[in-house]
């Protein structure tokens, strides 16, 4: 209960939430046209049901995610992975959603959410997973996070995807922000992978150096990017 009192926790809500919106704004467009078919009645239950088992499945890759990462140089791996999700945030690219089916039953419908946010969760696994190792605490105190996280993402994505899409499109600078986020979070999870502890003595200084390190790192490399395809269209 003394957790929930602590900035690192808090701060850590706000990663995951943040992640759940900038990385999940591609689920609500899977949930639309999943449940385009459906008739209107059941479009509500296709939408409830189909993001409730998403989440609850994204409960156990990220539970599993996390204990993998215990294991020598997977945070390294795990943290080049961030960087590259953070990065490709930033380079304007078509979704291409035209081969999701839409089902013109509920299950069917649910189903199909399921799935696809199973093949798309990747990278909030990842990210997730990253924020609550970074928060510190004992493992049963990480999966709290990540569940209390994910909870109050889920009526922001069912319910809010559309606004928050609509201002990233406004102001852009939200999605330049989202991925520094992840830069940062890759920054602070390769710091404490166990491979690098006999060399560096980690602090919390250490971990925001190497921070803004991975921060500054996305952006640099996401701008570089991005003026290059602007250029060659």
């Amino acid at each position: 209960m003394d957790a929930l009192l602590t900035p690192d926790f808090w701060f850590a809500v706000g990663q995951i939430i943040m992640i759940d919106i900038l990385l999940g704004g591609d689920n609500a467009v899977v949930i639309a046209l999943a449940c385009r078919n459906l008739p209107a009645d059941l479009r509500r239950q296709g939408i409830l049901w189909g993001t409730l088992g998403a989440i609850g499945l994204r409960v156990i890759l990220i539970f599993f995610a996390m204990s993998l990462l215990a294991l020598p140089y997977l945070k390294l791996v795990g943290a080049a992975l961030l960087l590259w999700i953070g990065v490709k945030l930033l380079i304007p690219e078509d979704e291409g959603h035209g081969d999701i089916k839409g089902s013109d039953r509920l299950w069917g419908a649910v189903k199909t959410i399921i799935i696809a946010d199973f093949v798309m969760s990747v990278d909030n696994v990842i990210g997730i997973a990253g924020a609550a190792q970074g928060s510190g605490g004992h493992e049963g105190h990480q999966m709290a996070l990540v569940v209390f996280g994910l909870i109050v993402s889920i009526p922001i994505i069912v319910w809010g995807s559309s606004l928050v899409l609509k201002m990233m499109d406004r102001f852009p600078v939200i999605i330049t922000a989202g991925g520094m986020l992840l830069g940062w979070i890759a920054g602070t999870l390769a710091v404490t992978d166990p491979v690098l502890a006999p060399y560096l003595a980690v602090s919390d200084t250490m971990r925001y150096v190497w921070g803004a390190a991975g921060a500054i790192l996305v952006y640099l490399v996401g701008a570089s990017l991005a003026r290059r395809q602007a250029a060659e269209t």
